[in-house]
């Protein structure tokens, strides 16, 4: 790719700092590890800023201090870790040297335009940076989760069998207590018999929600949809309350009738929004043409607008179904002991018993929720394309 501003190396003064200010920032996780947060972060910085020095001043061949410092650093991290440590030292090492010399060659600015004053560069990628530190802290707990779950031991840590990569630390003895615990599989039954129903409902009512708030002759539209949407913006505990006190009344509190019409109406919002943004892109003239060929409006729906909608309605179906299957505060007010649900199962023996059976549910429930998500992602580009908002 051709660059849009030309590129000069820089000052020391300059990739030096910035360099260091990374090192600080690992450094507060290393040092916060060994217990020394502050020798962590002066460590980390004094050492990649020397990192940095060294390889564009003394060594100055980019390929071979690159690979040096990666060598070097995963040799150290193996001393000090073991394997672990050589997979981080590693990746450390190869950061902080493509960092340096990114910085050093200016290959920075070659793909930014060239009208943008150093304070703007500096702010186009520090929030790239910003999204880059929030992703990893939101994606790490889940990465944790993961390993520990082939846990050979009832223990939360990782054993030092599991840091040496032994086969004798891990073993499926957690996913083997789940499919063979009665409490967790009655827990799992639930769950499966809820959140369909849940979703079936949810998918019916908030695609007709959508459809007839779409119209523009519907009076008070905005107000009736701040309205079906408040579940997704009140504070779940008050809804459970609330839902708690009118199901109690009519006899539905402890019931499973009760969980799923909460569950319901904590997905139709969901839906209700995905639909309403498939619905902006529908060609309205369609309606009218099949209803001038003599067709009634459940036929017009069902041939003519549903196939069109489709990729948002199972979008919002997807989130309905995520939304009933991970859902625990509700059901804990709503449900009884008859209706606990896998998240339930997992709030008690979190509670009650630390098992680490807890983290091989919670890895099955992540893998679920991924591949729906991902079927999501799909759906969307294919609604893009049938709208003609990307190539094909």
């Amino acid at each position: 790719m051709v660059a849009l501003t030309p590129i000069s190396r820089t000052e020391p003064a300059f990739y030096v700092p910035v360099v260091a200010a990374f090192g600080a920032f690992f450094g507060i996780f290393i040092g916060t590890g060994q217990g020394s947060l502050l020798l962590g972060v002066l460590g980390g910085a004094v050492l990649a800023a020397l990192a940095a020095f060294v390889l564009t001043k003394v060594v100055k061949n980019e390929r071979l201090g690159r690979w040096a410092l990666t060598a070097l650093v995963a040799v150290a991290g193996f001393a000090i870790a073991g394997i672990p440590g050589l997979v981080m030292g590693a990746f450390f090492g190869w950061f902080f040297g493509f960092l340096s010399f990114w910085l050093y060659e200016g290959r920075y600015r070659a793909k930014v335009p060239p009208y943008l004053t150093p304070a703007q560069v500096l702010w186009h990628f520090s929030f790239r940076t910003i999204c880059g530190a929030i992703f990893v802290f939101l994606i790490t707990p889940i990465l944790v989760v993961m390993p520990l779950s082939f846990n050979a031991e009832n223990f939360f840590t990782f054993t030092p069998e599991m840091l040496r990569f032994d086969p004798a630390g891990y073993s499926l003895k957690h996913y083997r207590d789940f499919f063979t615990n009665d409490d967790w599989q009655n827990a799992m039954k639930n769950s499966l018999q809820i959140a369909p129903v849940a979703t079936l409902l949810s998918v019916t009512f908030g695609t007709l929600a959508a459809i007839g708030l779409s119209q523009p002759h519907v009076p008070f539209r905005r107000a009736i949809m701040a309205i079906l949407i408040s579940p997704m913006i009140v504070p779940l505990i008050i809804s459970a309350a609330g839902m708690y006190f009118f199901y109690s009344r009519i006899g539905l509190q402890g019931t499973y009738l009760g969980v799923v019409l909460a569950h319901a109406a904590l997905g139709i919002p969901f839906v209700i929004i995905t639909v309403t943004a498939t619905l902006v892109g529908f060609d309205r003239s369609l309606t009218r043409a099949a209803a001038n060929m003599g067709a009634n409006p459940v036929t017009t729906f069902f041939r003519v607008q549903m196939p069109l909608i489709l990729p948002g309605v199972i979008s919002g179906g997807l989130f309905a179904f995520i939304t009933s299957f991970d859902e625990v505060v509700v059901v804990l007010f709503v449900g009884s002991a008859g209706q606990k649900t896998l998240p339930w199962q997992m709030f008690t023996g979190l509670r009650e018993q630390i098992s680490p059976t807890i983290l091989a549910v919670a890895t099955i429930l992540v893998g679920i929720s991924i591949c729906l998500l991902t079927v999501v992602e799909l759906l969307r580009r294919r609604s893009e394309r049938l709208r003609g908002m990307s190539p094909a």
